[in-house]
């Protein structure tokens, strides 16, 4: 049996494997079905590795995952209860003016005292808060960090001092 390629091309295309295998498979079959002459009794005969089946391969793709059934999505969240008639604004308001007297009171670490201050500042663009988110920022260890701080002090800085845009 010659096993040596016919061409220089390696065989790497699916459809030229499955010829080849083909081809085995046929071999096999012949030499199946063609009569042994053996000697040993025909009770106790060694299988042939030329006349057994080729091995199945199994199918590489996965099996599919049952499909779960999903519930729809709502296309908007339940609207939250009114808490005592106000609106969210007004109760951010109220949490705003309740907050800022109690930030130096806080016991938190110099970057989670600097990021309130931000908030704060961000929030009611009160330009007396920025001294003390200032001071917030150099209280920060991390040189990294305190830089990030610092820019984030210049840059409300800068858009405070900066010409204001009428409300739309």
């Amino acid at each position: 049996m010659d096993i040596q390629p016919t061409s220089q091309q390696p065989i790497s295309d699916d459809q030229e494997l499955a010829k080849v295998l083909a081809g085995v498979n046929q071999q096999a079959e012949e030499a199946a079905t063609a009569p042994i002459a053996n000697d040993t009794p025909t009770d106790v005969q060694t299988p042939d590795p030329m006349t057994m089946p080729a091995p199945q391969v199994e199918d590489p793709t996965p099996a599919m995952a049952p499909e779960v059934p999903v519930a729809p999505l709502s296309p908007m969240p339940p609207a939250m209860p009114s808490m005592g008639g106000g609106d969210l604004e007004s109760i951010k308001k109220d949490a705003l003016s309740e907050l800022r007297p109690l930030v130096d009171k806080l016991n938190v670490a110099p970057e989670e005292k600097f990021d309130t201050y931000l908030l704060l500042l961000r929030s009611t663009d009160d330009q007396a808060l920025i001294a003390p988110a200032h001071e917030a920022a150099r209280n920060i260890a991390d040189e990294a960090r305190r830089a990030q701080a610092l820019l984030d002090v210049i840059k409300e800085i800068d858009y405070l001092s900066g010409p204001q845009q009428p409300a739309i």
